[in-house]
């Protein structure tokens, strides 16, 4: 299935990966990695036009990694972060006059 003319720029791609990647992207580094995704087949150039396109092949590579990406890294990253904040305060409720026990109570170590 092609797109025809929905395609992505040089310019367009770039600022793209440099919001995502949160850090600089030079137009050398851009190329260098156009050229390869093109040597793989991965995209084509379009004739006369600075616009390219997936093949074939590139949709399903790039339907692959986000699979991967949401199936598997996605939920193995999470394990490492802590809830979210808002999640658990909206679940949590305080228990009832606990607070004033605990501020009454005398901490270990305090002689005075």
């Amino acid at each position: 299935m092609r797109f025809g003319s929905l395609g992505f720029t040089h310019r367009s791609l770039r600022a793209r990966v440099t919001h995502l990647l949160g850090a600089g992207y030079s137009t050398n580094q851009m190329s260098y990695d156009l050229a390869r995704l093109r040597r793989t087949w991965l995209i084509e150039r379009e004739a006369h036009n600075n616009t390219y396109t997936l093949t074939p092949d590139g949709q399903r590579v790039a339907l692959f990694y986000t699979k991967v990406h949401n199936r598997l890294l996605r939920p193995l990253l999470a394990v490492d972060k802590p809830p979210h904040r808002r999640h658990c305060a909206r679940h949590w409720q305080p228990s009832t006059g606990t607070s004033a026990a605990i501020s009454k109570t005398p901490r270990l170590g305090n002689t005075a």
